[in-house]
């Protein structure tokens, strides 16, 4: 299969393939006209590697969570405390997102919107300023 195919049947863009290749998280043989040539053991790292990056997983962590899947010795242990932290990070975010709504929400809330040119949310900005 040529980048296109394995494109439309991965739901990855090319650019994207090309880039994992350019990286080193796949490599795919090469023809001797220099075409990339996936066969099925390409498709399903691109599978694994669209699935943990809509997970939002880092390339690097990617490239560790490749290194787990191809190592039949692994613990799942290892895996499980990559995915952990992961999910640590993402509470983190969702705790900060959850704080930064609140505070626009109250800011959104006090602000009359009318044509006087008291604003709290401009205020509350030029505070930080």
């Amino acid at each position: 299969m040529n980048v296109s195919d394995v494109a439309r049947r991965t739901g990855l863009p090319a650019k994207t393939i090309r880039y994992y290749e350019e990286i080193g998280l796949i490599a795919p043989h090469r023809a001797a006209n220099g075409y990339r040539s996936f066969d099925d053991a390409d498709m399903h790292r691109l599978a694994f590697l669209g699935r943990a990056r809509a997970l939002g997983f880092s390339i690097e962590d990617c490239r560790t969570l490749m290194a787990l899947w191809d190592n039949r010795d692994r613990s799942s242990a290892d895996v499980k405390q990559l995915a952990q932290g992961h999910l640590e990070r993402i509470d983190r975010k969702m705790a900060e997102l959850a704080q930064m709504r609140d505070t626009l929400a109250h800011l959104v809330e006090t602000c009359h919107g009318d044509e006087r040119p008291d604003c709290p949310i401009l205020a509350d900005l030029a505070r930080g300023a």
